[in-house]
């Protein structure tokens, strides 16, 4: 820094005017700040030295003392002062000679300069040693040849310690001269560059600010600008805040649109038979119009107060969204949007599959199929889509412009500037801004939690309001209870507490544990189960009428029934439904899992479960994996839609899926006198004619009957259980019913024993597992009396092998089939069947022998408690389970809970393989 210093002084005016090479090496060396008179270049090419003291008056031991030398030109000759330099201690002898490759030569140098600079001859390279009296007197004392008296050990330590730090100084120098050339390089390299940036940025801006100037003085300009502030004064800062009860009046007819809109999406218009006469009045009434009226009307005419509850169920979502976003108009066209696509693809599904928006349909978007969901559209449709973008973009627009107009900006207004945040208004209504945002989301999310929670305030409030939801129906459950009810009690359900214990080590430790078990199993089964055909027949409500307590009869409604019960596998199965619950009972039987496992919340596990899950293993797949995926087929002599079994069957496995309203139509079904439903007879009929059909490979047939569903009301011709009831302590009425559905079951008895003759005439093994899935409930006097509560959820069963079978005539013991739970029937049919099992259905048998049969708490009418039986059909208390029932019933948790709400560790083990 001091050589740049120097040569920043003797920079002039003019080029010449600069220092001479020879002074500025002067400059260089002189580190010491002693000073030099003149350094003249020779005629020999050399530099020489003339030392001349430092300045008078400053001590040469002062670093700080600074003196003036005249450089002189390449002539010789005075150009200019030096600058001043600070003075050092040292100074090279007088009459060094400088090379020009940087070499010192010495020869000449004056002998007394080392009194000069206080170092001897010999001491010539320690020149940056400072000099004392000491060390003068020292000096005095070496000898000739230049080495030290006595004592002078410690001056040669501290001599060689100073040329290190000299040395080191000299380092530092160089590598700090060297840095700061290269930086003034690089600056003075890129000068110019940066320059031109500065420079062309400051014209830029110059003449973006002349011509604004230039504009703005225009008079046009002017006046455009004095017209905007006089509209902001004058006009938009005093536009008025919209009162709250414009709001109100906004807020209840938005929101009352949304209801008629939703539920106009679940009503279509009716067609009428070509001929049939029908009134205007009727025609008015069942029309989409009619049909919103008396949804709305039926709140004063009939005390239903559904439509005040979907009211109140979307105000408060309304709410939520305004309390949120804190901006009222914004809310509503966000809450206008939502509700007018929720409306529009309602409608459309409707039309579409008879079946209303439910949450699991939300998969189907978020799993990347969104862009066909076009496809499924109509033109009518389309006409409809184009119509709704419309008026949302109204919408949108309308709401924007009343935000600009309104001057309420926020519904609670708050501010965060530093002048006037701190203040007890503003804090108030910040915290009453969060405190109602956090409080709505909490009381919907509270809401749509507890609405299927049987005791919850969420379930009570809608039962107040007259919600009677229909779970086996969700278009009924739509079209009765709204849209948004339907909706939000499918939209969370608890599926079941993680059992103690579940990890991916432990589950694959339990897969590895039953396959052991079924090793071991395997050693004595001779039979594959796919080599045979399985039937799995669920007759709709189908029992014996005489097991009831109270009811009799002089004939037998199930004379046949009871023989074939008596000659095969047989028994009786325990039901978690009475008068309805047909597809959980399904469910149990295709999947071998128990709805005692579940949370309570679970009512329905083809509504609430089964279309969220990804993977369910059903024992239709053990087919698919051994003969293809055509050998699973579905039969089912209702609406596909019912327990959404369209879309569930499809998740199963099962290829073909015959219904009355599908893809695949049943044909020729017929109904018995005035029956509503068909009969078992013409729906066995289509069944014989698949398996018939289809000789090459052995299939899974699913079958679901209608002919004994509710009502009952006196449907049949000739009913002899009309004069041979003999049934006591039973009202007219509920006589009626027993008698109609007695002659239900006696049809259906005697239409399944036409069916197993006929299966008995074809020469390759099937085998049939029919059971009724729950009584009906028509027993109330029975009911009445809690002791009867198990005896009303016990419904019969049999698994049958026809004659071409090894299985044929085969009966298991009592111990292993008198009583069973659906969920158990494949690991039966295998025991029937001597066939070889996978590690679940051997979990399963083992399962089956330690607890012949489980149900939900209903089965016994308990508030808590899943009620299991032992072989006799006696209840086993939780607390009286033994060690092995228990880890048993440990491990039952495990598998379901990892099969229906967990990680599905199994998937990725051979737990579901079943050995051949």
């Amino acid at each position: 820094m001091q050589d740049e210093q120097g040569q920043r002084q003797y920079t002039g005016d003019t080029p010449n005017d600069t220092p001479d090479n020879a002074s500025l090496f002067a400059q260089l060396l002189d580190t010491d700040g002693i000073g030099y008179d003149t350094v003249i270049p020779g005629d020999d090419g050399l530099i020489h030295t003339h030392h001349t003291p430092a300045q008078q008056g400053t001590s040469p031991t002062n670093s700080e003392t600074e003196i003036e030398q005249d450089t002189v030109d390449t002539n010789g000759k005075n150009s200019k002062t030096a600058p001043k330099q600070p003075a050092t201690k040292t100074a090279p002898p007088i009459g060094a000679v400088f090379r020009p490759d940087g070499s010192v030569d010495f020869t000449n140098s004056s002998a007394d300069s080392s009194k000069t600079t206080g170092d001897s001859e010999d001491d010539s390279e320690e020149k940056d040693e400072p000099s004392t009296s000491a060390d003068s007197s020292q000096r005095s004392n070496e000898t000739a040849d230049g080495t030290k008296a006595a004592g002078g050990s410690g001056f040669q330590a501290r001599h060689a310690f100073a040329r290190v730090a000299a040395l080191l100084g000299k380092a530092w120098n160089t590598v700090r001269s060297a840095v700061s050339t290269a930086w003034a390089a690089v600056v003075s390299f890129f000068a110019p560059v940066f320059g031109a940036i500065a420079h062309g940025w400051r014209t830029f801006v110059s003449t973006i600010v002349r011509g604004w100037h230039a504009f703005t003085s225009l008079k046009a300009v002017q006046v455009v600008f004095s017209a905007c502030k006089f509209f902001k004064t004058r006009i938009w800062d005093k536009r008025m805040r919209f009162s709250f009860a414009f709001y109100t009046i906004v807020f209840i007819v938005v929101t009352a649109a949304s209801v008629i809109g939703l539920q106009w999406s679940v009503y279509t218009e009716p067609t009428y038979a070509k001929g049939q006469v029908v009134d205007d009045q009727t025609k008015a009434l069942n029309s989409v119009a009619g049909q919103l009226t008396s949804f709305v009307s039926q709140i004063w005419l009939h005390q239903s107060y559904q439509a005040w509850l979907n009211f109140i169920v979307l105000s408060v979502l309304y709410l939520t969204i305004i309390l949120v976003i804190n901006r009222f108009w914004v809310a509503t066209a966000v809450f206008g949007t939502l509700m007018t696509v929720f409306a529009i693809a309602d409608k459309i599904k409707v039309e579409l599959r008879n079946e209303p928006i439910i949450p699991a349909d939300l998969q189907f978007i978020t799993g990347g199929n969104g862009d066909s969901i076009m496809s499924f559209t109509t033109k009518k449709d389309m006409i409809l889509i184009n119509s709704a973008v419309t008026g949302v973009i109204w919408l949108i627009v309308v709401c924007v412009v009343l935000q600009f107009l309104d001057r309420r900006r926020g519904l609670i207004p708050y501010t965060w500037k530093r002048s006037e945040f701190v203040s007890v208004k503003n804090i108030t209504a910040m915290v009453c801004r969060w405190a109602t945002a956090i409080l709505s989301v909490v009381l919907c999310v509270s809401f749509t939690w507890g609405l299927p929670v049987e005791g919850s305030w969420a379930k009570n409030f809608a039962t107040g309001l007259s919600d009677a939801p229909q779970l086996w129906n969700a278009m009924g459950d739509a079209a009765a209870n709204g849209p948004t009810m339907n909706f939000l009690r499918l939209a969370h359900v608890k599926i079941m507490d993680k059992p103690s214990g579940y990890s991916k080590e432990n589950m694959e430790a339990l897969a590895k544990k039953y396959a052991g078990e079924a090793e071991t199993i395997n050693q004595t089964r001779t039979a594959n189960l796919t080599d045979n055909t399985v039937i799995m027949v669920l007759s709709e409500s189908f029992s014996d009428p005489t097991r009831v307590p109270g009811v009799s009869f002089t004939e037998d409604p199930m004379p046949q029934i009871r023989a074939i019960k008596s000659a095969t596998t047989s028994g009786f199965m325990l039901s978690p439904g009475y008068g309805g619950g047909t597809a959980n009972i399904e469910y149990q039987a295709l999947t071998g899992l128990n709805m005692a496992n579940y949370d309570s919340s679970l009512s329905i596990a083809y509504q609430q479960l089964v279309p969220k899950l990804k993977w369910t293993p059903t024992f239709n797949q053990i087919w698919n994996e051994a003969n293809g995926k055509s050998s699973s087929v579905a039969f089912h002599d209702f609406s596909s839609i019912m327990y959404f079994r369209d879309r569930n069957y499809q998740k199963f496995g099962f290829s073909k899926f015959y219904s009355t309203d599908g893809k695949l139509v049943l044909q020729d079904l017929q109904s018995i006198d005035s029956d509503w439903y068909y009969s078992d007879s013409s729906f066995y009929r289509q069944v014989l004619e698949s398996v018939e059909d289809n000789q090459q490979t052995s299939q899974f047939i699913q079958i679901v009957t209608m002919q004994n569903h509710l009502p009952y009301n006196d449907w049949y011709e000739n009913n002899q259980f009309k004069d041979e009831d003999t049934s006591s302590d039973i009202d007219n009425d509920e006589k009626i019913s027993i008698e109609t559905y007695a002659k239900g079951v006696n049809y259906t008895d005697q239409a399944t024993a036409d069916l197993l003759n006929q299966l008995n005439q074809i020469n390759r093994p099937i085998t049939v597992i029919f059971y009724g899935d729950h009584l009906p409930g028509i027993y109330s006097t029975a009911n009445e009396d809690k002791h009867n509560q198990i005896t009303l959820h016990e419904t019969d069963y049999f698994i049958w092998s026809n004659a071409a079978s090894a299985s044929a005539n085969t009966k298991l013991d009592d111990t292993t089939s008198d009583y069973t739970s659906s969920n158990y029937f494949m690991a039966q049919a295998a025991q029937h069947l001597n066939a070889k099992v996978s590690p679940y259905l051997t979990f399963l048998t083992e399962m089956h022998a330690a607890i012949p049969a489980i149900s939900v708490p209903a089965s016994a009418g308990d508030a808590s408690k899943p009620v299991y039986l032992d072989a006799d059909g006696n209840r086993i208390q939780p607390k009286n389970l033994t060690t092995q029932q228990k880890e048993l019933l440990h491990d039952y948790q495990l598998i379901q809970y990892d099969l229906t709400a967990g990680k599905q560790y199994l998937k990725d083990t051979s737990f579901m393989v079943t050995a051949k």
